[in-house]
């Protein structure tokens, strides 16, 4: 867009505004600044590998303790090929997994409810606060108590964490439909699974799977830093495991799987919710361009 002034006259001066190629070719203008930002997504990342790669090849750092990426790759793909890596990202994915779901119903349920009623939130909220602000990690041992050694605390940990983003994402969805939504439901005599159906679930549901595509990644975090305390396995152990035993080869291979296991995770919850609310403005959660 420009802007220019035209004056036949000293006296009258016509501001004109000239389109720009946003205004000009809408469709061009999308696809010219998509590709820059998938180009500079793939490129950054491959840069600082490239630097990291150099930097090893030329002894810049030691390669001991920060092995090269060709060497991680290469152990990594040995040991994906031998078998010995898929044990641990299965466990680690089975933890998540079931944490997730059980976190997940449990928060929307309650943040629906205490949403919906002033008294539940009223006795609840307070207890909740103190409980969320609690690092979840020392709720650990707690779980030990509850269900000893095994998958039971890991899960139980998963579940605390995603719990409360769900709940507060929930709630908070619920308190903001606006009153004139529900009066409307009121006016034509819909029932309570009618007025949650019809009015609560769609105004609710985008910012309920924003608050869950956040408790994805922070999911893996935890199982991370709960496996390395107490499992005999998954990514987190191995990991921590490798560190102590000086295979840092084997611990980057840990950790780019992690991260791979974070990635895909978030994006198959963000894919869910664009499919689940195909009213709601794409990519919530992420910056507008």
């Amino acid at each position: 867009m420009s802007t220019a002034v035209k004056s036949g006259n000293p006296e009258e001066q016509v501001l004109v505004r000239r389109p720009g190629p946003r205004e000009l070719h809408p469709a061009r203008t999308h696809r010219r600044r998509r590709a820059l930002e998938v180009a500079l997504a793939v490129a950054v990342p491959l840069l600082l590998v490239l630097l990291w790669q150099l930097a090893a090849a030329r002894n810049w750092i030691d390669d001991r303790v920060y092995p090269a990426p060709s060497t991680i790759l290469a152990d990594g793909w040995d040991r994906a090929g031998d078998g010995e890596l898929w044990p641990d990202v299965w466990a680690t994915l089975k933890r998540v997994l079931g944490g997730y779901a059980i976190g997940t119903v449990a928060g929307y349920a309650l943040g629906l409810l205490m949403g919906s009623l002033s008294l539940v939130r009223a006795a609840l909220e307070p207890l909740l606060d103190a409980l969320y602000v609690v690092p979840k990690l020392a709720l650990l041992p707690v779980f030990l108590n509850m269900f000893g050694l095994g998958e039971g605390p890991q899960i139980a940990l998963v579940a605390a964490t995603v719990f409360f983003f769900v709940w507060i994402s929930t709630m908070a969805a619920v308190l903001a439909v606006p009153a004139g939504h529900r009066d409307a439901g009121q006016v034509f005599g819909a029932s309570p699974w009618q007025m949650f159906r019809h009015v609560l679930l769609p105004a609710s549901l985008p910012a309920v799977l924003v608050g869950a595509r956040i408790a994805a990644g922070v999911a893996v975090l935890v199982i991370v830093a709960s496996e390395q305390i107490a499992a005999a396995d998954g990514l987190g152990h191995l990991i921590f495991d490798s560190r102590a035993l000086f295979r840092n080869d084997v611990m980057f291979v840990g950790i780019v799987c992690v991260a791979v296991l974070g990635v895909v995770f978030s994006e198959v919850v963000r894919i869910a919710g664009r499919l689940l609310t195909p009213w709601a403005p794409r990519d919530r959660g992420r910056s507008q361009t």
